[in-house]
């Protein structure tokens, strides 16, 4: 059992760094999407990965549209603030992807539009424009995985 985070363009890289720990702890895979905002030899990124960098399931890609093609079967999912429905609404299962944008402007409005069914929000207050990439990927992950029964985690 496996899931997939996906992050567009990331641009700070202890964000990135907390991310691939937490893919590390899961079995999930993590896939980088060019440009990066940061150098993956950023010593940052490296500290907020800790030692785990090695058990990471990691993949660069150019486009976006290169990881579509790459998992033609895939389902995909969008998290933006600018979505219509909670990600509690939806059901998950084992291969989903879900998809990130950069931390300054989240996902290209062209893939919202295209998307709308499938992008999903975290609800919060009206007190901040979003929440924090790490803490956003983490809790999708982790409701992914307890609505898989969290398989083949201890």
């Amino acid at each position: 059992m496996a899931f997939h985070i996906v992050l567009v363009e990331p641009e700070i890289p202890a964000n990135t760094g907390n991310i691939s720990r937490t893919c590390a702890a899961t079995g999930a895979f993590l896939h980088l999407v060019r440009p990066l905002g940061f150098s993956t030899d950023d010593k940052v990124l490296k500290r907020a990965g800790l030692d785990y960098w090695d058990s990471v399931k990691l993949s660069y890609h150019d486009s976006f549209e290169e990881v579509k093609a790459l998992f033609p079967q895939a389902r995909f999912f969008y998290a933006t603030t600018k979505a219509k429905h909670n990600y509690s609404e939806f059901t998950f299962q084992d291969n989903d992807f879900f998809v990130f944008g950069k931390e300054t402007a989240g996902l290209p409005k062209e893939l919202i539009q295209a998307n709308p069914e499938t992008c999903l929000k975290l609800p919060m207050s009206d007190a901040v424009r979003s929440l924090n990439l790490s803490n956003s990927a983490a809790i999708l992950l982790y409701e992914a995985l307890r609505q898989t029964g969290f398989e083949g985690l201890s």
